[in-house]
């Protein structure tokens, strides 16, 4: 059997014997066929909103508007998304002042290339567009929030009359699903409040996890946040596995955010026999799988259905290196990933550490997994993080049968962050 990853802009593939294939995870909307082109589906969005006046009636008589919208990492059709807010907004009220804040959270600013291919030359020349920084910027005060932790956010987006959203909606690795209040929180808040919300202890429940909302702390402090903050409207879409705009959603954060998330869960949610020996998955190819840090959200997947000592296989380009120095030097240190993970479980949520909870995530899976990565990578920079570099799926496969010193099962996951698996109740 042939089985296909999503790696960079390509895929890799490889043959494995059939009778080793125990199952192959594509999520129903993998193949999903776009109902329309994804400026009408966005457009039809606007004119139905859930919850919510449209938004031309919502930015009249407004004077300063305000439009958070995904960074460089995020594969969302901007181009489709943020022109059709802007006409929307200038409706009824031409002059408006507009910015577009781009919703960095701690990822490092986009460049002007990477912002020309997001919105193209024209947006990008003609509107006024400002990179958060979580470290510079000037921060409001909004209190604190129900984990204890504090609400600080940029002041353009505090000072805003009418603060709306782009985004898109995807299965999250502890905050349940991605979109909505998340552009928000973390989006725009200082370095402190992301910090404080991904703590150790709110990443250690057992509510945090892909496709949980209920009972998730994450998740509740980025309503509050968002709420706080007065996120009023939001255009989120949905995308299939060849980054495809499938279904648009506009309107109230919350409402419109839930509707996106009831229809990820009808084509996401899929449950497994058993666990795995070996399991293969990806981040679901370009711009997901950019750098290790960001694979972290595949093996998370991984790790729900490998079984503890069994190998996961993880194939991530990883162009941009390791994706952040203070991740990369917390597996660099020599320290197990058991005695990292303890470390980090030991932090004080008011001192957390900056990609901490990606490591805290990372470490768990090793802790339990050998972790194979095939990436671009240097073999040398991934040995020094603890995992096992590889060149390809076939090597990877031996290198997995050798460190078991049996051939199991292989359960494989092309796209590990657009699946949510779970084992099936005996």
């Amino acid at each position: 059997m042939e089985i296909e990853i999503p790696y960079g802009k390509s895929v890799l593939s490889a043959d494995i014997p059939d009778g080793r294939i125990g199952a192959v995870l594509t999520n129903q909307l993998h193949d999903y066929e776009p109902p329309a082109p994804a400026d009408v589906l966005v457009e039809q969005a606007l004119a139905s909103p859930i919850g919510s006046l449209p938004l031309c009636e919502l930015a009249k008589g407004k004077e300063n508007v305000v439009i958070l919208a995904s960074d460089h990492t995020r594969p969302v059709p901007s181009k489709a998304i943020i022109p059709a807010m802007l006409r929307e907004v200038r409706r009824f009220n031409p002059q408006v002042k507009i910015t577009i804040l781009i919703a960095t959270g701690c990822h490092r600013g986009s460049t002007r290339d990477e912002l020309v291919r997001k919105f193209g030359r024209e947006v990008y020349e003609q509107e006024h567009i400002v990179i958060h920084d979580c470290l510079k910027d000037t921060m409001a005060d909004y209190g604190i929030l129900p984990s204890g932790a504090p609400l600080c956010v940029n002041r353009i987006g505090a000072q805003a009359d009418l603060l709306i959203a782009e985004g898109f909606i995807e299965p999250h690795f502890f905050a349940g699903f991605s979109g909505g209040r998340k552009s928000v929180l973390p989006g725009i808040c200082a370095a402190s409040t992301v910090y404080a919300n991904h703590s150790s202890g709110m990443i250690d429940s057992p509510y945090a996890h892909s496709g949980c909302l209920k009972g998730n702390r994450i998740h509740e402090d980025m309503v509050e946040g968002a709420r706080r903050v007065g996120l009023c409207f939001i255009v989120n879409v949905v995308c299939n596995g060849n980054k495809e705009t499938v279904a648009a959603f506009a309107g109230d954060f919350e409402q419109a955010h839930l509707a996106g998330v009831s229809f990820l869960n009808e084509l996401c949610r899929m449950q497994v026999d058993e666990e795995a020996g070996i399991v293969i998955t990806g981040n679901g190819g370009f711009p997901l799988d950019q750098n290790i840090y960001q694979a972290v959200k595949g093996i998370s997947t991984a790790d729900i259905i490998c079984r503890r000592g069994g190998v996961i296989i993880m194939a991530a380009a990883s162009v941009d290196g390791h994706g952040g120095n203070e991740f990369y030097h917390t597996f660099a240190c020599g320290k197990t990933a058991g005695e990292i993970l303890q470390d980090i479980l030991s932090v004080p949520q008011d001192k957390t550490r900056p990609d901490q909870w990606q490591s805290q995530i990372l470490a768990r899976a090793m802790a339990r997994h050998p972790v194979i990565l095939i990436s671009t990578q240097p073999p040398e920079l991934v040995q020094r993080m603890g995992l096992i570099p590889a060149d390809n799926l076939s090597q990877a496969v031996e290198i997995a049968d050798g460190i078991l010193g049996t051939k199991e099962k292989i359960v494989v996951i092309p796209d590990g962050v657009g699946c949510i698996p779970a084992l099936k109740e005996t």
